[in-house]
């Protein structure tokens, strides 16, 4: 039958300031070792909402094909054709710059 007496290491119950802890410090092995769970099961739920928010983050990064940074659609300026005629006879307008090629 095995000894039911205290552990040698175990030790009483001492007042702490530490939060995490409760107002004693658990005085048997089984108490420790469940103190130590709860503290470890509580990390776990932090990890487990701070990487839901990154894969969310990254997930809207890769979409946008961006890093977060906000994305503005092209505002493509409407001129009539003689306008375009006179800015390319000046210079100013390229045909083939939607090609890469540039004329000047």
């Amino acid at each position: 039958m095995p000894d039911e007496s205290p552990n040698a290491t175990d030790t009483a119950g001492t007042q702490t300031n530490n939060p995490v802890e409760a107002s004693e410090r658990p005085t048997s092995l089984y108490d420790k070792t469940e103190a130590i769970v709860a503290r470890q099961e509580e990390a776990n739920k932090k990890t487990e909402e701070i990487l839901k928010r990154q894969e969310t983050l990254f997930a809207n990064q890769r979409l946008a094909g961006t890093t977060g940074g906000s994305v503005k659609a092209e505002v493509k300026e409407e001129i009539s054709d003689i306008e375009y005629a006179d800015k390319f006879m000046k210079g100013e307008a390229n045909p083939l710059k939607e090609d890469g090629i540039s004329i000047n």
